[in-house]
């Protein structure tokens, strides 16, 4: 098995696989305050015609170079909420 790495290498494109190891996606973009260094999660993209889904940081279980494992089940990922963006800021 490949070494685990920091959330700060992982890339999109990279594949994320449920707990059984099924794919579920690729990774979109990765949610993060470097400056802070907090992991917020993911945005995965399930693939056509499928909304891209949020995954968050306490989801997501061994990092290694080109795959992120969930502690979730494929079925509990297709239960996740769809990635609508950032929350507005209040002004």
């Amino acid at each position: 098995m490949p070494d685990p790495v920091s959330y700060l290498l992982i890339e999109p494109g990279w594949d994320v696989v449920g707990s059984e190891g099924e794919k579920v996606g690729v990774v979109r973009e990765v949610l993060a305050d470097l400056g802070a260094d907090i992991f917020d999660g993911l945005v995965v993209d399930p693939g056509l015609l499928k909304p891209a889904t949020y995954v968050g940081s306490e989801q997501v279980g061994r990092i290694v170079e080109t795959r992120i494992e969930l502690t979730l089940s494929s079925v509990e990922f297709g239960r996740l909420p769809e990635w609508r963006g950032a929350a507005p800021t209040g002004e």
